[in-house]
């Protein structure tokens, strides 16, 4: 995909991204793609997967409590828990803000750890890095932000997303639905949302504004982006998802450079 290569005017020292169909073939890729990038919070929709899988198993419930008291499962992968951005304390009761929380997923770390008796990375390893090939990936810390992977992996994941193999489809479709509609919240880097709409642990872009895919993406993309300058996002209605990595922490140069690169994806997959 020619599209692919304008990530060589990015700002960045090191850079990777890849486009995969959602039948799991690959329509393109540039860049050093088995290069391992830090992933920040892309980290997230990885450890979310693991904590589906374990709920198939029957290792926990959706809906038992975790986190805050009042808090469920449900509201952690949300960030609808209460638990504030990056410490254990309680800003609101469980269901009434939005509240981005890397807690809310270091709690469901160890909730998943204390329910199945296995460390969360080794869970996740276990659970949904292995049976996808993902043997470059690896969970180095907190379940929030701590993984390392590659944009070779992160593909495997997208087309696992696509045409779920791990878990049932209609658990994936239960997690790519806004959990709690309507909730006002801060999204990072772009600000207060008035819909800030999430699924489990899936950030659904739905209608805003300004935000960091593209402005031909459909209302059904889901995904995250991370701090050090990565991400990942499925458009359903594009049949698609992209990865790109880099190696430059989030910033201006990303707000302006994301969203054209995705249209220009997304212009050409269109284009046949």
């Amino acid at each position: 995909m020619q599209s692919l290569a304008i990530i060589e005017n990015w700002p960045v020292e090191t850079t990777a991204a890849a486009v995969v169909r959602a039948d799991g073939t690959l329509a393109g890729s540039y860049g050093p793609t088995s290069h391992r990038f830090p992933l920040a919070s892309v980290t997230k929709p990885l450890a979310a997967y693991a904590v589906l899988v374990a709920y198939e198993e029957g290792a926990i419930e959706l809906d038992e409590p975790a986190g805050p008291e009042g808090s469920t499962v449900r509201h952690l992968l949300a960030h609808t828990s209460g638990l504030a951005f990056d410490d254990h304390r309680v800003t609101s009761a469980p269901g009434t803000r939005r509240l981005y929380s890397n807690a809310g997923f270091e709690v469901l770390g160890d909730h998943i750890a204390k329910a199945t008796e296995i460390p969360f990375a080794d869970y996740l390893r276990e659970a949904v890095l292995e049976p996808l090939g993902m043997a470059s990936t690896s969970l180095d810390g907190s379940p929030a932000r701590d993984g390392v992977s590659t944009v070779d992996d992160l593909v495997r994941f997208a087309a696992e997303l696509q045409a779920p193999r791990l878990l049932d489809a209609r658990t994936v479709l239960e997690a790519m639905t806004v959990v709690h509609p309507g909730l006002s919240g801060v999204l990072p880097g772009y600000g207060n949302q008035k819909n800030n709409d999430w699924g489990l642990g899936f950030e659904i872009r739905d209608a805003k504004s300004p935000h960091w895919t593209g402005a031909s993406s459909s209302p059904r993309t889901f995904g995250h982006f991370g701090q050090s300058g990565t991400f990942l996002w499925v458009d359903p209605d594009a049949g698609a998802a992209c990865v790109a990595l880099a190696d430059r922490d989030f910033g201006p140069w990303a707000i302006a450079a994301w969203p054209p690169f995705t249209d220009a994806v997304l212009a050409e997959l269109r284009a046949g």
